[in-house]
């Protein structure tokens, strides 16, 4: 099955994105000539990496019957100096929140999806270095 997106110039430096029947503005900041009415290009690769994985932690621990708790996924990239400036390395921090949280279990969900099942993280480790740390409770786990 193929993916399609329609993405359309509106004015300035601003597009429209068609992706399964949603709109998603994309701009350029204000200093490169922009007027910041949605988000940037590359930052959204973070969000489609951060959701594609959360997606999958979140159907695992489901299947796992653990429930009841709170995620957090927060992202973090480094930029190469040169053009095309890219990010080299992506730090993705899950944090979860809740109580009697199996830090085994999680971290099992969390690298069946980063190993096994996210698409988004199949395609980025190919071009960048991908950290991923888990908290339970604002307690590092460790593999």
């Amino acid at each position: 099955m193929n993916t399609k997106v329609l993405t359309r110039f509106v004015e300035g430096m601003s597009f429209e994105s068609f992706s399964d029947g949603h709109k998603i503005p994309i701009d350029a900041s204000i200093d490169k000539g922009g007027k910041d009415t949605g988000p940037r290009p590359k930052p959204l690769l973070l969000s489609a990496l951060s959701g594609c994985s959360g997606i999958d932690v979140v159907s695992i621990l489901r299947k796992m019957k653990i429930e009841n708790y709170e995620l957090d996924i927060e992202m973090e990239a480094e930029n190469t100096e040169d053009h095309p400036i890219y990010y080299h390395t992506i730090h993705m921090v899950f944090k979860f929140k809740g109580e009697n949280l199996n830090p085994e279990r999680i971290m099992r969900a969390v690298n069946l999806s980063n190993d096994k099942y996210c698409g988004a993280t199949e395609m980025l480790k190919k071009a960048a270095n991908i950290i991923v740390k888990v908290y339970i409770n604002d307690e590092e786990v460790v593999q």
